[in-house]
């Protein structure tokens, strides 16, 4: 017995297979690699055609393990905050546009203006930033309206795939939350955001629960995947929420920090009120939601030093992160280099180094930015941490955590908190699976035991003097980034 999991991220695609217990199958894994294109001007986007394609290419090679004879359910979570148009056939005429699309920043700023800022995000869960549909759906109306009229339906990346091959437009809860146009106490499109951007709800998926599957292939897909022809197909669910029960972060008790790409630290908690201001509040279904803070900032701040200062990593780099004294470079480091999510939502903000002399070295400037991004955790730490229970644990993982344990007691020090590391390198696509199985098999997430988990603990002097280094950080916002949360 097997689930297949389908992983959509910002760089990769993948599928894989799980067994019961929640544990990835050897050998099953298929992978496409890909970066977003992006311009000077903003643009962040994907090919659906591509997306489609690689899905389908790593669905067959998968297909090829002897465990998936018998295939019990498919899964997929994808990157959330996207958005394509496709026209009557299902055909796209637009491309996949992503959370990372700072294009429509004009469009936030003017939506700020004429918007009750917190009704919106109490009612929403999220702020108007860039990240989200609103401001650009508004930004396509103005600058391509003759594209943005000939679009017949709106849908996610995950949606679309499955429209492909099953016939139906369903979105789920989760993926609709990420999107800025879900009323979540109403679990409905939002009509006020709805009639503001001309969108009728005809024109977008009908909602559910993940949990409500989609079975049956089209005749083409039964073809193809015959071990699919039958069996059911959860609906998408974000990868942040998906992440977050990979890791063990499944109730009040246990904040989940992930460190990939980007970073969030988040809490599955039961519907409550309010949204805590800087923060977002996702529901993912109907009986529970995802409240938290990322940044656009995490591992792509590593390869940008490396990259842009010819570092490799290595066992020295590493050994040299381990050994500094925290904030002895003398930097200063706002790590905004793709604008900023939470806490100030100033989606135009940029980076910033204080402090360069002439013996600043790449090291130096590696290590502040490394700081620098934990330093902007411990901001949103300090906003979701009052919302957990008091001895609430930080279940950690991700690819960024695994390469680096230097870092990884760098964010100890700086969240001044125990880290319990999760030992799995597919914390997504195992969420995915938890999910399923539990759903399938009418059982709690506490059912299905983690990977092994080692604590990190923070360091008291390393802490203070992250805690000095914030203050100096904090200051450096309010005198170059006025937020835009008011």
């Amino acid at each position: 017995m097997a689930v297949l999991v389908i992983d959509i991220g910002s760089s990769s695609l993948r599928t894989l297979l799980f067994d019961e217990q929640g544990h990835s199958i050897s050998s099953s894994l298929a992978q496409r690699s890909y970066s977003l294109t992006t311009t000077p001007l903003g643009a962040a986007t994907i090919d659906p055609a591509m997306l489609r394609e690689f899905a389908e290419l790593c669905i067959d090679s998968t297909l090829q393990h002897l465990e998936a004879r018998q295939i019990d359910a498919v899964g997929m979570a994808t990157f959330v905050g996207n958005v394509l148009g496709v026209d009557e056939h299902n055909v796209p005429i637009t491309p996949v546009y992503t959370y990372a699309d700072t294009r429509c920043s004009q469009q936030v700023d003017g939506l700020r203006q004429h918007h009750d800022v917190q009704a919106v995000l109490q009612r929403t869960g999220c702020p108007i930033h860039a990240a989200y549909h609103p401001a650009r759906l508004m930004w396509l109306k103005e600058t391509e309206r003759e594209l943005f009229d000939h679009v017949y339906e709106w849908m996610d990346i995950g949606t679309y795939l499955y429209r492909c091959w099953t016939g139906e437009m369903v979105c789920s809860y989760s993926i609709a939350a990420w999107s800025g146009l879900l009323n979540r106490q109403q679990l409905a499109w939002d009509v006020q955001w709805l009639d503001q951007l001309g969108v009728r709800v005809d024109q977008l998926p009908r909602l559910a629960d993940y949990d409500q599957p989609i079975r049956g292939l089209t005749t083409t897909y039964q073809q193809r995947w015959s071990a699919l022809r039958d069996v059911p197909f959860f609906l998408p669910i974000g990868d942040g929420a998906a992440a977050n029960i990979g890791i063990g972060a499944i109730d009040s008790a246990h904040i989940g920090l992930t460190v990939g790409t980007t970073a969030a630290l988040r809490l599955v908690t039961p519907p409550v009120d309010p949204v805590p201001d800087g923060l977002w509040c996702y529901r993912n279904h109907s009986t529970w939601q995802l409240i938290g803070g990322a940044t656009s900032e995490g591992g792509n701040i590593f390869q940008w030093v490396a990259s842009t200062f010819g570092l490799t990593p290595s066992d020295e780099v590493e050994r040299h992160l381990a050994e500094a004294q925290p904030d002895s470079h003398g930097l200063t480091f706002l790590p905004l280099l793709a604008g900023e999510r939470s806490p100030g939502w100033a989606a135009q903000a940029r980076g910033s180094i204080i402090g360069l002399r002439l013996g600043t070295n790449a090291l130096d400037i590696l290590q502040a930015a490394l700081e620098g991004v934990a330093l902007r955790l411990s901001l949103i730490l300090d906003q979701l941490a009052p919302l957990a229970d008091p001895d609430s644990a930080i279940m950690a993982g991700g690819g960024a955590l695994e390469a680096s344990p230097a870092w990884t007691q760098i964010l100890a020090d700086a969240l001044n908190r125990r880290l319990l590391i999760v030992d799995t390198s597919e914390s997504t696509a195992r969420g995915v699976s938890v999910l399923i199985w539990s759903a399938l098999k009418h059982a709690s997430l506490t059912e299905y035991s983690l990977p092994s988990v080692r604590e990190i603990a923070p360091d008291a002097a390393r802490a203070g003097s992250l805690r000095l280094a914030r203050e100096r950080q904090v200051e450096l916002y309010k005198e170059l980034i006025t937020p835009k949360t008011e």
